[in-house]
């Protein structure tokens, strides 16, 4: 599963990132991370906005994630580096769109560990009253409990636990934890399908009882596209990764196909299995229903007499949301750790564990996910924010695609994406209608979370914490632009906006958008020269330029 090679200290003696993972073990943490709550709850919440249209809301998603990834699979190969998605666009564009990016990128998975914590709290609430039920408008969310605080804080420390012992010990835990998850859900869609599957219910109620409309708004809020969110790990961990131009592409476009899969047959055999009774007196999807729905697979389990797989899911609310929390405390430190190797961020944050791993990024990561406990308490809370903020972050990998596909042309490039700007340009596109389809309610505080880390942009620039001085303010311009044209949007739409932009316009409107930000992207690039400037003034102690196996380190170039 995993790899024995290490990427060990040079003369000088200091801790280095070690290349412990191989091909299955990063794609498993791709898989990993992708299989967590999401597919516990997506079901239930996704059939819930758009009835058995949900199929597509999965389908939908895969590809706009796809789109996405596709990018990411190629820079991944070019740069093999831990934090991957931090790093590239500040080879790109420079300090500026690096730190948004980059802030953009660490509070997005900075929440996923605690939001997969509430999750196994959530469905353990069976056993213990760890979550409290509360009605908020149409729906009902779950808080935790001071009982459900301390066990919240005390897994969250196990995940911190595990990462700093060492990447290779994550990456073995990590890989039985998969086959474990893989096995349970194939369990479950044959168990529905076998035992309780009434094809009327695709239609009796109506296919897409709230149209096209009920379709999207599933795509960003019911956990659809968090469930796919996990592909990124392939690029994240590419600098602890045995042969990276094998096994990133691997990692992340496989790790999208097969949960795919998964996740369609779960949702089919979801909606085949829920009983007429449950969607209350109007009959609507809307109105589905049951008992002990805080844990809707297991609780549909129960119900139809299957009490050896309610166990099963039970047990398992605990395993997948368990593994994935693992994953991104992984590479919430990770992500620190890139932050300050391209000096947007203090340098400690960057300190190494004699084990290779950044010890103090992973404790800053736990003590933030403390915090997001508080104003945050509720799995459907945090979804709906962590969505719009990872493909925000996602959203500059297709511009620094096509801006290095420009100024570093003949970099080697193990994967070569085929089609010019066709595919970036629809990555970046997918990225502002997800943002878009999760609604104003969740973008403003997601919106605020950014001024904020300008705020904390001055405050370092004012007190020297950073090694960036040289912020290329004219090559990043695009990035606050893009933001403030996402936030307007999203103010006006017709998904918790004024109603200005419904669902027909919002997708001219975010097109043309996408098409202004793209072009300005690229006519206010960094030239060539610059970027290699960069490529060579930023600390790349994992970074292997022509090793053809990819296991072979190199000295680290000096700033």
């Amino acid at each position: 599963m995993t790899a024995t090679t290490d990427v060990r200290p040079a003369r000088s003696g200091k801790p280095h990132l070690r290349r412990d993972i191989g091909m299955v073990g990063l794609l498993f943490t791709a898989v990993g991370s992708i299989i967590g709550s999401g597919w516990l709850f997506g079901a239930m919440n996704a059939a819930q906005l758009a009835g058995p249209a949900a199929i597509f809301s999965w389908l939908i998603a895969a590809v706009m994630i796809m789109l996405i990834g596709l990018t990411y699979a190629e820079l991944g190969t070019m740069f093999p580096v831990s934090g991957g998605v931090v790093r590239m666009p500040h080879y790109a564009f420079g300090g500026l769109a690096s730190y948004l990016m980059g802030w953009i990128t660490w509070l997005s998975c900075a929440v996923v560990a605690p939001i997969e914590v509430e999750g196994a709290v959530q469905y353990a609430t069976k056993y213990f009253p760890l979550t409290t039920a509360h009605p908020r408008g149409d729906e009902t969310v779950h808080t935790l409990t001071p009982a459900g605080f301390a066990v919240s804080v005390v897994l969250l420390a196990v995940f911190c636990v595990v990462n700093v012992v060492g990447v290779r010990f994550f990456a073995r835990l990590n890989n039985v934890l998969v086959w474990w998850k893989l096995a349970i859900i194939g369990i479950v869609v044959v168990a529905l399908l076998v035992t309780a599957f009434h094809g009327g219910n695709f239609t009796s109620h109506g296919f897409a009882p709230s149209g096209m409309h009920g379709v999207f708004t599933a795509i960003a809020t019911a956990g659809i596209t968090f469930s796919y969110l996990g592909f990124r790990q392939g690029i994240e961990l590419a600098g602890e990764t045995t042969n990276p131009r094998r096994n990133v592409p691997i990692a992340v476009i496989g790790s999208v196909l097969l949960t795919a899969v998964i996740y369609i047959a779960l949702q089919i055999a979801f909606i085949g299995a829920v009983p007429s009774g449950t969607l209350g007196s109007s009959g609507s999807w809307s109105a589905l229903t049951f008992t002990n729905d805080f844990g809707p697979l297991a609780a549909i389990a129960s119900i139809l007499g299957l009490t050896w797989l309610a166990v099963m899911l039970y047990i398992d609310a605990i395993v997948s949301p368990g593994d994935t929390g693992l994953v991104y405390t992984a590479v919430t430190s990770r992500l620190g750790y890139a932050m300050a190797r391209n000096g947007n961020a203090p340098d400690g944050v960057a300190k190494l564990s004699r084990t290779g791993v950044p010890w103090v990024s992973t404790a800053i990561s736990f003590v933030v996910g403390l915090v997001i406990f508080l104003p945050f308490p509720s799995w459907q809370q945090l979804v709906g924010l962590v969505t719009g903020a990872t493909v925000l972050s996602f959203g500059s990998g297709p511009l620094v695609f096509a801006a290095l596909r420009r100024e570093l042309p003949d970099r080697p490039r193990p994967f070569r994406l085929p089609g010019g700007d066709i595919i970036p340009f629809l990555g970046f596109y997918s990225s502002n209608m997800i943002v878009f389809w999760a609604g104003w309610d969740t973008n403003w505080k997601l919106f605020v979370a950014i001024l904020v880390g300008l705020v904390l942009l001055a405050v370092f620039g004012a007190t020297g914490a950073l090694r960036e001085r040289r912020m290329d303010w004219r090559a990043g311009v695009w990035a606050p632009l893009w933001l403030a044209g996402l936030a307007l949007i999203s103010y006006l739409s017709s998904y918790g906006g004024t109603g200005t932009i419904g669902l027909g316009w919002g997708f001219v409107v975010n097109l043309v958008w996408a098409a202004v930000i793209y072009v300005l992207a690229l006519k206010v690039r960094l030239p060539s020269a610059r970027v290699r400037q960069i490529i060579e003034e930023t600390p790349h102690d994992e970074v292997r330029e022509g090793d053809e196996a990819g296991t072979t380190p190199r000295p680290a170039p000096t700033a």
